[in-house]
């Protein structure tokens, strides 16, 4: 598992691109930077486009985000050091590599088994520290929260009830909320117990955010 010169210098080159696409925050292209995109991508075929900024496969049906996607998330957070964040769909861990980059701690839920045990694995191998479950991302982790930041990475058809409550007050919910396959990016800030603040922040396209079977 090699990150190479020309990796790196790849990197540099798609940390460019985001920057034109208007991701101007220097924690998060920091981050973006530092990590080894092409090993949270399982195809060896696939690693020579893997600084390309576009989503690929990871099996499962699932994907690894587009580095500007994740970069546009992570911005929308405002991330301050040792804050604690609940991940909604680890996938690749790609994401969760990220927020940890950025000083945090990071709580995150994996829907499918064979991807949660697979990311379980190299998040550690690579370096990477963070509280990886399987479950169902819709009921978040009510036994850690309450959470200063919760960001969802698959698209999900409402706002599940269950995160709102599992956030602090001033805290910030990213999600992508649709039912076809493009949806659109809310922000969500806590003002008070049972008040928010929505912001519409444009259209993306996610898989869709799964329950786990056999419950509701």
């Amino acid at each position: 598992m090699k990150d190479t010169y020309r990796h790196q210098g790849l990197r540099k080159k798609l940390v460019q691109e985001i920057v034109k696409k208007g991701i101007c925050n220097a924690e998060v292209l920091r981050a973006i930077e530092s990590i080894p995109r092409h090993l949270f991508i399982p195809d060896n075929a696939l690693h020579k486009y893997a600084y390309e900024d576009k989503a690929f496969p990871i099996g499962s049906g699932q994907t690894i985000s587009q580095p500007y996607t994740v970069a546009f998330q992570t911005d929308l957070l405002d991330l301050k050091p040792r804050n604690k964040v609940l991940e909604i769909g680890t996938g690749s861990g790609y994401q969760t590599a990220v927020l940890l980059a950025m000083g945090t701690k990071v709580f995150s839920v994996e829907r499918q088994k064979a991807l949660f045990d697979r990311t379980k694995l190299l998040l550690p191998k690579l370096g990477y520290n963070a509280k990886l479950f399987f479950g169902d991302g819709y009921k978040g982790l009510p036994e850690f929260a309450p959470f200063d930041k919760i960001i969802v990475t698959a698209g999900a058809p409402f706002i599940p009830e269950d995160l709102l409550a599992q956030l602090k007050v001033g805290g910030i919910l990213v999600i992508p909320v649709g039912e076809d396959n493009e949806q659109i990016m809310k922000k969500i800030v806590k003002l008070a117990a049972n008040e928010y603040q929505t912001e519409d922040l444009g259209q993306f396209r996610f898989v869709p955010l799964l329950k786990e079977k056999g419950r509701d």
